[in-house]
């Protein structure tokens, strides 16, 4: 597949923690990103930021309050309600999980989202855990987010249903010493 013409100006990117301040940015991203990822509302947001053990930001160095990509991660052991992390919860005692990773649709395949699990993975090794855990959608049919965990080195491990069978997801997982970097498409 070819290059977006806009990859060859793309300027230099740089992660950071998500800030209090991009809450709105964030709620947008998110909301653009349905079906993909479920619909949140402010409080929803703020209640998974405070649960969780970290959230990453990607942002262009010249404008760093502008995200244009984010994660949300959660550590082993968090009181967390999500159906997809309890189902890890369930199997394993040590991982790393991936709640929700987006990109904006105009930086998507321009290597945001490898730059993004390439951080997931350094701080999987920094709780010196041996595990990623994501899921991706099934029903509705996610492709692009399945080939690009695929490219990732990410491995099906179960699947499931939920939202009364209105979605059905693959439960993935990738071992940290063996992830790879997935190249843009």
């Amino acid at each position: 597949m070819s290059q977006p013409s806009s990859t060859l100006s793309l300027p230099p990117l740089a992660l950071r923690p998500v800030r209090d301040t991009d809450t709105a940015q964030l709620l947008e991203l998110n909301s653009a990103a349905v079906p993909a990822v479920n619909e949140l509302d402010a409080d929803q947001l703020a209640a998974i930021l405070s649960a969780a053990h970290s959230a990453i930001a990607i942002v262009a160095d010249a404008e760093p309050n502008s995200v244009l990509g984010f994660a949300i991660l959660f550590a082993a052991g968090a009181d967390y309600a999500s159906e997809n992390y309890q189902w890890f919860s369930d199997r394993a005692e040590d991982f790393l999980y991936v709640d929700r990773i987006v990109v904006s649709a105009e930086h998507r395949g321009q290597g945001l989202g490898a730059q993004l699990y390439s951080a997931v993975f350094d701080a999987a090794r920094a709780l010196s855990v041996d595990v990623v855990f994501c899921e991706v959608n099934l029903k509705p049919r996610n492709p692009e987010s399945l080939a690009f965990h695929d490219r990732l080195g990410f491995t099906e491990i179960g699947q499931q249903s939920t939202k009364g069978d209105s979605v059905v997801v693959s439960l993935l997982s990738a071992d940290v010493s063996e992830a790879r970097s997935a190249p843009p498409e």
